[in-house]
């Protein structure tokens, strides 16, 4: 190696979270916190309720800001929701959120090209047209576009949710539990429209999941956390040679292990 290679760094991840903490009031959501991803990556978030899994994206997307620590989108700073950077990146990621956040006054077709329509991007015809190809990806007919959210079930709620956080082909997309409340066969249809997103656009995708298999099956990566701190990270195909006590309780489903069952929501007022 020449001193000239020997002093070129390695190119940043694409996101770097470092020693990130979140409180609210007393209870501390988020303590230290690492993630490194590359572009184009897949991670998979598991771990029990309350673990500070949705905390973490809602500081990622910029709902929260950063106590302390760092998060680094492609070499910008955005650990407070008022960074320079954040209007920038609020266009580039998309988000599905754990109760879908869907806008009840607004049809199925709004709420998936919402951004758009607010933005003057898109006509409403164009919209429209947008909003119903995305539907046929997610499983939706074309009828459900002029639809409102109550008409839905919740299954139905959760793919217009994700078809709204696909809609402007985001550089990273952050889901929170992309198929509960789905069937086997429309979970696996989803899971493969995300991992083909990923490859085929270089979206960087993160993903909680409480399916297990997934978690193992289509993401690249996987962390386990709980009580806010990150007990294990790392490539999926290490994960049964991790010998980690936490990791393995939580993908076997067992009772018996360091993670204790308890009830309850943090001092935001979500489960996390």
């Amino acid at each position: 190696m020449t001193n000239a290679q020997s002093d070129t760094q390695a190119p940043a991840s694409f996101i770097t979270v470092d020693g990130l903490t979140k409180r609210f009031g007393d209870t501390v959501a988020l303590n230290d916190v690492d993630l490194r991803l590359d572009k184009g990556e897949t991670l998979a978030i598991i771990g029990p309720s309350a673990a500070g899994k949705s905390v973490l994206m809602k500081c990622i997307v910029g709902i929260y800001g950063a106590d302390s620590g760092s998060i680094i989108l492609n070499g910008d700073d955005v650990s407070k929701p008022n960074a320079e950077a954040r209007p920038e990146w609020a266009s580039q990621i998309g988000m599905l959120f754990q109760q879908n956040a869907l806008f009840d006054s607004l049809t199925v077709w709004e709420n998936i090209c919402f951004r758009q329509i607010e933005a003057g991007t898109m006509s409403r015809d164009d919209a429209k047209a947008h909003a119903i190809d995305l539907l046929g990806h997610v499983g939706l007919a074309e009828e459900s576009a002029v639809l409102k959210p109550n008409d839905l079930s919740g299954g139905m709620q959760k793919r217009v949710g994700i078809a709204r956080a696909i809609s402007s082909d985001p550089a990273l997309l952050l889901l929170d539990n992309p198929t509960a409340g789905l069937d086997p066969v429309l979970s696996n249809h989803i899971e493969l429209m995300i991992a083909k997103i990923a490859k085929q656009r270089g979206t960087t995708v993160i993903s909680i999941t409480n399916d297990m298999q997934i978690a193992r099956h289509r993401y690249q990566n996987l962390m386990m956390m709980h009580d806010g701190k990150v007990y294990w990270s790392g490539p999926t195909s290490a994960i049964d040679d991790a010998h980690n006590e936490h990791l393995t309780q939580m993908l076997n489903g067992s009772a018996q292990g360091p993670i204790s069952m308890r009830a309850g929501k943090r001092n935001d007022g979500v489960y996390a």
